[in-house]
C-alpha cells in the first residue's frame, strides 16, 4: 500500500484561491478535482490519500470532508477552523458531525502567512491547540524556516498533540543552503510528538535545473532527524505540477530515500501516515 499524505483540490467557481497570484502560479488557476486526480493515483500506485485545506475559510472543511465521504481515494482530511476561537471544541465536534465528518483528521493553519513569528505561541492559539489535541486530532504545520524555533517550543508545550510539519518546514532548496533550517528541523524532530511530510521539495528548488540530487540534502536531513517511522511522503498534488507530474514526484522521492531498507521505506510510503492520521 502507498499514501499519498498530502493533496489539494479546488474548484474556482465556488470559491478563489487568492494565494494563487503572479505569472509563476499561473498553471494552477484552474480547477482540480478529486476526478483529475484518480487516474494519477492509479497510474502510480497510490491506494489512499490525505486532503489537506488550501484557505482560512470555514466553508471549505465541510467541503473537504463530503468529498471524502465520496471517493474511495480519499481517507483523511485536514481541515482549517479558526484556532483562536472560544468555542473551537465545539466547532471541532460540529465538523464531525457533518456529511464525511468521520474523515477529519487534523487541523492546519496557515501560519505561513502570519506576521508574528511567534503566533503558535499566542494564548488563544494554545487554547485551541490544546482542543485539538483533546479532539484526538493532528496538527499540520504549515511555516517557513524561521518560525521553526516557535514551531518546537509549541510542540513541548503540547506533548499529547502530534505536530506534523508539512513540506519540511520549506527549506531554502534553489539556494544550496542548509542551515539555519536544518539546526531548527532538528531541535523539533527531537520532540517525540513531531512527524514531518517529505512533500513540497520538488517546488523549492530550481524550477528549470532541479535534479534529485539537489533534494537529497534535505531529505537526508530530516529522515537523519526523525527517523523513517516519523516520515510520511505526500504529493503536494496539483501544486507540484508547476515543476514536475504527479507520478515524477513520487519518483523523486523513492530515489531520495532508496538507501532505506524494506522496512523504512515502508514507514515513510504507507505505515507513518496510516498511524498518525489513522487511514
Amino acid at each position: 500500500m502507498t499514501v499519498d499524505a498530502h493533496h489539494h483540490v479546488w474548484d474556482l467557481s465556488v470559491r478563489d484561491q487568492d494565494w494563487i497570484t503572479g505569472p509563476e502560479l499561473q498553471p494552477l488557476r484552474r480547477d482540480f478535482g478529486i476526478s483529475d486526480l484518480e487516474p494519477l493515483a492509479g497510474a502510480a500506485g497510490v491506494d489512499r490519500t490525505v486532503l489537506v485545506q488550501t484557505v482560512t475559510v470555514a466553508e471549505e472543511t465541510p467541503e473537504l470532508l463530503a468529498l471524502a465521504e465520496e471517493s474511495p481515494l480519499v481517507a483523511g482530511v485536514v481541515g482549517w477552523t479558526d484556532l483562536t476561537r472560544p468555542d473551537v471544541a465545539d466547532e471541532l465536534a460540529r465538523l464531525r458531525e457533518m456529511r464525511g465528518g468521520r474523515h477529519l483528521r487534523g487541523v492546519r493553519h496557515q501560519v505561513q502567512g502570519e506576521s508574528d513569528p511567534g503566533w503558535l505561541l499566542r494564548p488563544d492559539v494554545r487554547r485551541g491547540l490544546a482542543a485539538v489535541a483533546e479532539a484526538g486530532l493532528v496538527h499540520d504545520l504549515v511555516v517557513l524556516p524561521h518560525q521553526l524555533p516557535a514551531c518546537a517550543r509549541s510542540a513541548a508545550q503540547h506533548p499529547g498533540l502530534t505536530f506534523v510539519l508539512d513540506h519540511l518546514g520549506k527549506p531554502p532548496i534553489a539556494t544550496g543552503a542548509l542551515d539555519p533550517w536544518a539546526s531548527a528541523v532538528r531541535e523539533l524532530a527531537a520532540l517525540p510528538n513531531t512527524v514531518c511530510k517529505l512533500s513540497g521539495m520538488v517546488t523549492e528548488a530550481d524550477p528549470v535545473r532541479w535534479t534529485p540530487d539537489d533534494l537529497r540534502p534535505y531529505a537526508d536531513t530530516v529522515l537523519e532527524a526523525f527517523g523513517p517511522d516519523r516520515i510520511m511522503f505526500g504529493s503536494d498534488w496539483p501544486v507540484c505540477t508547476l515543476v514536475a507530474t504527479y507520478g515524477q514526484v513520487l519518483r523523486t522521492a523513492e530515489e531520495v530515500t532508496a538507501g532505506l531498507d524494506e522496512s523504512e521505506r515502508q514507514a515513510v510510503f504507507a505505515g507513518t501516515a496510516t498511524r498518525v492520521y489513522r487511514v
